[in-house]
């Protein structure tokens, strides 16, 4: 065993052979970037061999990257790019066609250049050392029938940290959507698992079960930590998925993924900053350029947009993004890693270039609260979000440039969008501060939540920021009971963006009273949920009996 002077000596050897891999592979691609080109032809493999026959033809007008640069194919398919030692060159696939699919089903349309290979000294490997820069990298593609309208699912955070907890994300998750129809594709928001990157394929072959197309992002706790340079943070997420931020379209839409975790972070060199590198920005913008104006553009990233001041995520990146797309009626944004469920808008004054505010869907998450609580009927943790938001995954249905986003909460009713918490007996015309609470998941202050009681009046409810009661009494018997409960204790809970409360009516007959609460969303779909409570006559403290003297 090492003693820790020798330990921290080696981790000193360690980080020092990073930084100089980092500066070595820099001057590499610098000396090499303009003297090497990438070139070869996007076909359409009619036979599906995954090889260019002599009788497939090229595809005209399709863009090819390298991460920075964007080129079209010429009318015989052809491309020509730059490539550094370090690069990835990726076919933004166009619409009515696609990619041809690995084992897992993980769209293959992209070739690594590292002639080195990733450092040798990560805890995870990366990328093998792939050798010369072939003579032609040539890309098949599949034509494909793509309507107008099309449905997606999306899942934030699986975020396993162990095989155990793989095994929740299998049961709780990929067990409902196997096999799921009118579903064009998939994709996760990021942190696929948490941290041990040697989970990596155990989600492969979890994901591999659903039978759908699915794309990945990378999040903060699927980065490779023992390097001293971002652009080194994803050396195993790319052997592992391929490059780290790309663009395809489907349909009238188009979509562009990013990974924008800055690691170590610019500003203190300690942990991780939400942002993106200016050759990042130098994609979307080089990408853009091949984007109609009236298609929807579609981000997908990790970490919200939602800067805090700038203490979680760079400003004048967030600034630049809204820039290049000033000239985009119709965007949205996609994200997750907050473990809560929350719809963003930007407006005006938040930078934003446009009278329609920009919207980021800010997913609740498959993993929820990080597989915590109590078990539920299917051996899975109950992974309440702190917020009230019940784990599980969303929907999203494109038509055109419009949208819908619905979620579905695990082991749930397709119905279940509202939860409802208040007492469940009451003292006739006793004064209180009970209440209703109601929980829209999907739901922001925008929206309009009503309740009626007994079939009355629907009236208005009053939004609320604060934490939702129904998860403090989620917590309560972790904090209360004096026997131990099996599993983990769920997170303090923290400010639901979609609670509403209204006073809970007193003052009715004794008996059984109804509640109903409707709810209606951005997309103008109306969700209900009820429940009850009773009313039973007021019970008052008994009388004290009157003391004979004054005790000190």
């Amino acid at each position: 065993m090492l003693c820790p002077s020798s330990i921290n000596l080696y981790k000193t050897m360690k980080l020092q052979l990073n930084v100089l891999f980092g500066i070595s592979l820099l001057f590499l691609a610098v000396g090499s970037y303009a003297q090497q080109k990438a070139s070869g032809i996007v076909y359409h493999d009619q036979n599906q061999n995954g090889k260019k026959d002599r009788t497939e033809a090229g595809i005209a007008g399709v863009p090819v990257s390298n991460g920075v640069d964007v080129v079209l194919t010429d009318n015989y398919g052809k491309y020509e790019l730059n490539v550094g030692d370090d690069d990835i060159i990726f076919v933004i696939k166009p619409s009515g066609y696609k990619a041809p699919v690995d084992k897992h089903n993980l769209p293959q349309s992209y070739y690594i250049h590292k002639p080195g290979g990733s450092p040798t000294n990560l805890e995870y490997a990366g990328v093998a050392p792939t050798g010369p820069l072939p003579k032609s990298i040539d890309f098949p593609l599949l034509k494909n029938t793509e309507a107008d309208r099309f449905r997606i699912l999306v899942f934030g955070d699986p975020q396993a940290y162990t095989a155990q907890e793989m095994t929740y994300f299998n049961r709780a998750i990929v067990d409902e959507v196997i096999g799921v129809k009118d579903v064009a594709f998939g994709i996760s928001l990021g942190d696929l698992v948490g941290d041990d990157l040697s989970l990596h394929p155990s989600y492969k072959e979890s994901i591999a079960r659903i039978g759908l197309p699915w794309y990945n992002l990378k999040g903060n706790h699927d980065m490779n930590y023992d390097v001293s340079a971002d652009s080194l943070s994803d050396e195993t997420f790319e052997a592992n998925f391929g490059p780290a931020n790309y663009a395809f379209n489907y349909g009238k839409v188009h979509f562009i993924v990013l990974d924008n975790v800055r690691y170590p972070n610019p500003r203190t060199g300690r942990g991780y900053l939400g942002g993106f590198r200016k050759e990042q920005l130098d994609f979307i913008e080089n990408d853009l350029k091949h984007v109609p104006e009236d298609r929807l553009v579609v981000l997908a990233f990790h970490i919200p947009l939602d800067h805090r001041n700038g203490d979680t995520f760079r400003a004048e990146d967030r600034q630049r993004l809204f820039d290049l797309l000033k000239d985009y009626p119709n965007t949205l944004s996609l994200s997750a890693h907050m473990h809560t469920q929350t719809q963003h808008f930007y407006r005006r004054e938040e930078g934003w270039h446009r009278d329609k505010p920009h919207h980021e869907y800010n997913a609740g998450t498959t993993s929820g609260d990080w597989y915590s609580g109590e078990l539920d009927s299917r051996g899975v943790p109950k992974a309440t979000m702190r917020d009230g938001t019940p784990n599980g995954y969303a929907f999203i249905e494109f038509n055109q440039a419009q949208y819908r986003i619905r979620y579905q909460a695990s082991g749930r009713d397709t119905s279940y969008q509202i939860n409802l918490f208040h007492p469940k007996v009451v003292g006739q015309g006793k004064r209180s501060r009970a209440a209703i609470f109601a929980n829209f998941f999907m739901g922001h202050h925008g929206n309009t939540v009503e309740y009626a009681i007994d079939g009355g009046e629907w009236k208005k409810m009053i939004p609320v920021r604060t934490t939702d009661p129904a998860y403090h009494a989620i917590l309560y018997p972790w904090d209360n009971l004096d026997t131990l409960i099996p599993g983990r204790r769920p997170t303090d809970a923290t400010v639901s963006m979609h609670l509403w409360r209204i006073a809970l009516p007193i003052d009715l007959p004794v008996g059984e009273h109804q509640i109903r609460v409707r709810a209606t969303d951005d997309y103008g779909f109306s969700h209900e949920a009820s429940s009850s409570y009773r009313i039973e006559p007021a019970k008052n403290y008994p009388p004290l009996t009157p003391t004979s003297g004054r005790t000190n």
